[in-house]
């Protein structure tokens, strides 16, 4: 009796995770998140505010999570070229950006890499429209999905995770802005 439970029990466990596992193989090989804003400002001032990565500290969310990590900046004072790695909680983890590329006062583009607890390289992109006395605001983040990353999708939505955070350092960014 016993055997047959243990053996039903495995089968079960078995299917399970050959379930999850087909899940994640239908996840797409990349994934994009992204949220947008409506900022009272001109985009030049919210243009120098992400440009600058030394002043992130004021509005991005991840800053807030943990006030303690270590920050490093290198490179570049600011734009394309400057470098800012972090090293943190489990909430923060440990990675690097780097601007890649600037088009003042509408675009910036930084390399992201994750190094803890999970690796990953991933494009973050900021872009300023100016829309009358506002700024459209689009912070996106996108990057390619290994069968691991597609593992964690079966169990977590990305775009609400990372998209709440985008929300948060936007409604930041509006504020610090609009002063």
């Amino acid at each position: 009796m016993i055997k047959t439970i243990i053996a039903v029990v495995g089968v079960l466990v078995l299917i399970s995770i050959a379930g999850v596992l087909a899940l994640a193989a239908t996840k797409p090989d990349a994934f994009r998140v992204e949220r947008t804003a409506s900022i009272k400002a001109p985009p030049e001032k919210i243009f120098a505010l992400i440009n600058d990565l030394h002043g992130w500290g004021a509005w991005s969310p991840y800053e807030k999570k943990d006030p303690a990590m270590k920050r490093t900046f290198s490179g570049a004072a600011s734009g394309k070229g400057a470098i800012y790695e972090w090293d943190g909680n489990k909430n923060v983890g440990k990675g690097r950006m780097e601007i890649t590329d600037t088009s003042p006062p509408s675009r910036i583009l930084i390399k992201l890499d994750f190094i803890s607890p999970f690796e990953g390289h991933n494009t973050a992109e900021f872009s300023m429209v100016p829309k009358g006395d506002t700024t459209s605001v689009t912070w996106a983040m996108d990057g390619p999905a290994p069968f691991v990353s597609k593992v964690m999708q079966v169990f977590l939505n990305l775009d609400t995770m990372i998209g709440k955070d985008f929300e948060d350092g936007l409604a930041n960014l509006k504020t610090l802005a609009e002063k």
